[in-house]
């Protein structure tokens, strides 16, 4: 059995992708699993340093700001169509499989031409344009959040199933994680991060509580800046009149990423479809602050989920300041009937079984 799976740009689109091939490739340890990708992307980084071999092909995103610029991406689109039906020739997939991403286009369409059956994956709340555009090539069109239902034109072929998490984050153990990180179990524990690179308004605002949460009975904040910013606010918190007391972990990136989730009453962050999904599938309260710099503003409709559910406080990136994060923390802090209501609504939205559910519908 041949399978390719396409998508890139982002770990958003990377990391579902490879979760469902890790579960067809445990159900069946001979299949050959081939990724395409482009060299842009985080793909060409991420995808082998899983094991999987990936090649490339040539396309980029639409450039609204300057239509000019737009020239490029139909050549790039052109000479991307060229490439993925020439891997697929070669290839001679039984299946392809799109989690997303401008990469998914050529690839799946080129698919579907080919009478080979086609998948695809939306993550967001608020569908993208790629993927609806290629609906009439799927076989079948996976969602995550039944919100997307409604975007798409054939509703015999939607399938809800969650976003496709590593199993790490499968398995939060509260009590576990705690003694190994050294937090009291009655700690209020806070954990803030802006993704693997970091977000600068996220952690300026982070930055300039971290005066306000220091020396808080109780509290511990952990807050992950990413690489990019690190050394920045490592400056801005020792020129502080009263630097932070030991409850305040100032990080550059970490590892265990689900350890330290698994620890915390309380997440920060960012609202994409991943970072929501890992939330919700260890059942944590969060106050989410989505990202104006993305496509039709997709990362806020995915905060509305949990929002509407009861499950996150949205706060949005014009209204973020220091001052009020740290009155919505504490706020928290002080009530911890709401705290466990958004964890358990949180926990009811997380899937635990997205890769099985993918898996039970490729037939293969």
């Amino acid at each position: 059995m041949k399978i390719i799976m396409t998508g890139g740009g982002t770990g958003g689109h990377i990391y579902p992708a490879i979760t469902i091939a890790d579960k067809i490739r445990r159900r069946h340890p001979d299949a050959e699993i081939l990724f395409v990708g482009t060299r842009r992307g985080m793909e060409k980084d991420i995808v082998p340093h899983h094991g999987y071999p990936i090649e490339f092909i040539e396309v980029s995103g639409f450039n609204r700001k300057n239509p000019l610029k737009s020239i490029r991406t139909i050549r790039d689109l052109l000479a991307g169509i060229r490439q993925a039906n020439e891997i697929i020739g070669r290839f001679r997939p039984d299946i392809v499989i799109g989690t997303g991403g401008y990469v998914c286009g050529p690839v799946v369409r080129a698919a579907g031409k080919r009478g080979v059956r086609a998948f695809i994956h939306e993550q967001n709340a608020l569908p993208g344009l790629t993927n609806k555009m290629l609906e009439k090539h799927a076989h079948k069109v996976f969602i995550s959040f039944e919100e997307s239902r409604k975007y798409f034109k054939d509703q015999n072929k939607i399938v809800l199933t969650g976003n496709p998490i590593r199993k790490d984050f499968l398995r939060c153990s509260l009590s576990g994680n705690r003694e190994k990180f050294g937090i009291g179990a009655t700690d209020f524990v806070v954990l803030c991060f802006g993704g693997s690179l970091g977000s600068e308004t996220i952690n300026n605002a982070v930055a300039d509580a971290i005066g306000m949460f220091g020396g808080i009975g109780g509290l511990r904040l952990y807050f992950i800046t990413g690489k990019t910013h690190y050394s920045g606010i490592r400056e801005k918190v020792a020129a502080m009149p009263l630097p932070p007391g030991d409850n305040i972990s100032v990080l550059e990136y970490v590892n265990d990423m689900p350890d330290y989730l698994a620890c915390a009453d309380l997440v920060i962050s960012r609202a994409g479809a991943l970072t929501v999904s890992e939330i919700c599938a260890c059942g944590k309260a969060s106050i989410l602050i989505p990202s104006p710099n993305v496509a039709n503003n997709h990362q806020y409709f995915n905060a509305k989920v949990l929002a509407d559910a009861g499950a996150a406080i949205i706060m949005e990136e014009k209204d973020l300041t220091g001052m009020k994060l740290f009155d919505t923390v504490m706020r928290l802090k002080g009530n911890k009937e709401m705290l466990n209501r958004m964890s358990r609504e949180s926990g009811k939205l997380g899937r635990m079984d997205a890769a099985e559910i993918i898996y039970d519908n490729l037939d293969i």
